[in-house]
């Protein structure tokens, strides 16, 4: 029984002898710096996001953070790993080429991905627009309604929902309509060339009673004959509306156009439209 228990204790020792204790110990140091390193990580992350929402409760740029936190981690991760190896003698050259085609085959996968990132930190950077937002980009129209990491959500004015992906949005053009200060209204308004000239400058002077007696309509409107068109006379109204939203605009740009119809059809003036005259050249050696 004691030679049994001499031999087991033998090979315990045997076993402890061939354990590198430094060796362990070098990868227990490396794992409690890793996770000091994360725990800062995630104590600055918290406090980004906190700042964030203090100053803007409704802003989506926090979703950005913690994916950006993450990538950090793996890159700090990855810079202690490859310093453990080569501190061991281990040929990281080697090995980075051993992963190269995997490393070739990932980065075209996520180069898309990496696209849309940045292309939502561009986005947030550039301050181009916010969820509620009414804009512009290229064939697309309509509200603001999400921006996550990957895409933006545009609500048309056909209620249909558009998922628009950063990466596009960050490279193309993009008119903020929601950014305007106040918004235009721009017509040329056409007269029929029968109209006489009296009619013609009352024309004018019941566009600029119009516009002078809207509330909602800045006084720094022009109104002037404009151009002497193939089937018109035209009158051009440049004129601004005292409002950011797109629907109050929308609705005030529809009660001038009312009230120039109505006053219009009161005074006998009449709109143009396209026309063509044909004159059919009579045959002169007809008795």
């Amino acid at each position: 029984m004691l030679d049994h228990f001499i031999h087991y204790f033998h090979r315990i020792n045997e076993v402890l002898g061939s354990i590198n204790i430094g060796f362990i110990m070098e990868i227990f140091v490396n794992l409690v710096i890793l996770a000091a390193i994360c725990k800062v990580l995630d104590i600055c992350e918290n406090k980004i996001k906190d700042n964030i929402t203090k100053a803007n409760p409704n802003i989506q740029l926090v979703q950005i953070i913690s994916p950006i936190n993450r990538i950090i981690k793996f890159l700090v991760f990855l810079i202690i790993l490859v310093s453990f190896l080569q501190t061991h003698g281990y040929s990281v050259s080697s090995l980075i080429a051993g992963f190269g085609i995997t490393g070739l085959a990932v980065g075209l996968a996520a180069n898309s991905a990496l696209s849309n990132i940045f292309g939502t930190i561009s986005i947030y950077s550039d301050k181009s627009f916010k969820v509620g937002d009414y804009i512009q980009f290229g064939e697309y129209e309509g509200t603001v309604e999400d921006i996550n990491l990957r895409s933006t959500k545009v609500r048309t004015l056909d209620n249909a929902l558009t998922i628009i992906p950063n990466s596009s949005m960050a490279n193309g053009a993009i008119i903020n309509i929601s950014a305007a200060h106040r918004k235009r209204i721009f017509e040329s308004i056409g007269l029929t060339y029968d109209t006489s000239n009296e009619k013609i400058e009352q024309a004018v002077k019941i566009i600029e009673e119009i516009l002078e007696s809207h509330d909602d309509i800045s006084k720094d409107y022009i109104v002037n004959l404009d151009k002497l068109d193939d089937s018109s006379i035209n009158i051009r109204v440049n004129a601004y509306v005292k409002t950011k939203v797109f629907k109050k605009y929308l609705k005030v740009k529809e009660a001038f156009l009312l009230e120039l119809i109505k006053r219009f059809r009161e005074e006998n003036i009449e709109f143009a439209y396209p026309t063509q005259t044909i004159y059919i050249a009579g045959n002169s050696n007809e008795n």
